[in-house]
């Protein structure tokens, strides 16, 4: 089969061969060609079959029209949900996704940076550990556009990010369960300074002072992160053992946390509701499938990977008359789901 050439576009769509090789290369609003070609153009070339030589684009261009995603759990239902939005929606813009996961680590999340770097990426959107502030400052010095997803700097509103509001979140869920009746309510979260992760925790504590619960009814059980799951689940099996009759409610901050809690509930036999309520800061297809449904805080995982995907395309344009690009800082509204479980 005849590979197609941007003289056969030009000839279909009525236009010079220049012209689609500007509209090819990302030059045609500098040449000033009407949106009305360019979109003419660009449908024709897709319906041809046409695929540039992305290597020798790149060098004409200085763009390789791929992104670099660096998530911390590739695994983890929510992050390969996310993973597989950007991808789509990077196809939109004809843009490729290499993607890999850090597991929190910020040696590892240094070397996938270089390793990205290498392979000449246009941009990145970054899960980032607390660790690696100063390489994504680097990355904006040399002109490559980073949107940090899931967690953020909160001190450091220059790097743009989107991602769920977690205190509100938690603030809702805590009010949720308050205003249901329960008062004893454990939490079970990750042992980790992360400013997403601080954020539930403060709305947790936040919440119980509003209403006037102390110190003597509060159970906080922190995992390591990194943790052995079958010690994990231990810990929590000890834990719903030993403080049974100090809690009403458990909520779990994460949703892997919160799969194990099934577990151990099952295993104690602890009956859901009428002895415990649960809740779990984002969902799993788990959470809707156990009997009883499990309620959730659910994140808008589509929403925040399409959000940040159109803040990174439009880092890749020109930036405005002052030299700068509208600042990107959101935080995207959480949804209490009400299941069975409480």
């Amino acid at each position: 089969m005849k590979k197609v050439s941007i003289s056969d576009i030009a000839r279909k769509a009525g236009v010079s061969v220049s012209t689609v090789s500007f509209v090819m290369n990302d030059k045609a609003v500098k040449m000033r060609i009407s949106q009305e070609v360019i979109q003419r153009v660009e449908r024709i070339a897709r319906e041809m079959g046409y695929h540039p030589n992305q290597l020798a684009r790149g060098l004409r261009t200085g763009k390789t029209k791929t992104i670099g995603l660096i998530v911390e759990n590739i695994s983890n239902t929510f992050f390969a949900i996310l993973a597989k939005t950007i991808e789509d929606e990077a196809k939109k813009f004809d843009y490729k996704v290499v993607y890999c996961s850090t597991d929190n680590d910020a040696v590892k999340a240094r070397e996938l940076i270089n390793m990205l770097s290498q392979r000449q990426v246009d941009g990145y959107i970054i899960t980032p550990t607390e660790e690696l502030l100063e390489d994504i400052r680097k990355l904006q010095a040399d002109n490559k556009p980073v949107i940090l997803i899931d967690r953020y700097f909160p001190d450091h509103k220059e790097i743009p990010y989107v991602l769920v509001d977690n205190y509100a979140g938690v603030t809702e869920g805590m009010q949720y369960l308050i205003g249901k009746g329960y008062r004893k309510i454990a939490l079970v979260s990750i042992e980790v300074d992360m400013a997403h992760m601080n954020d539930r925790l403060r709305a947790y504590y936040d919440v119980l002072g509003m209403h006037g619960i102390g110190a003597d009814e509060i159970t906080l059980k922190l995992i390591p992160y990194g943790y052995d799951e079958r010690s994990a689940l231990q810990e929590i099996i000890d834990l719903l053992t030993e403080r049974k009759d100090k809690i009403d409610a458990v909520f779990f901050l994460t949703n892997y946390l919160g799969v194990l809690g099934i577990e151990a509930i099952k295993r104690l036999d602890i009956k859901v509701p009428s002895e415990m309520a649960v809740l779990c800061f984002d969902d799993n297809d788990i959470f809707r499938l156990y009997t009883p449904g499990i309620s959730v805080i659910r994140q808008p995982v589509r929403e925040i990977g399409q959000r940040a995907i159109l803040g990174l395309m439009e880092r890749l344009k020109p930036a405005n008359g002052n030299g700068a690009h509208e600042p990107i800082n959101i935080k995207l509204p959480a949804e209490l789901v009400r299941r069975e479980s409480i």
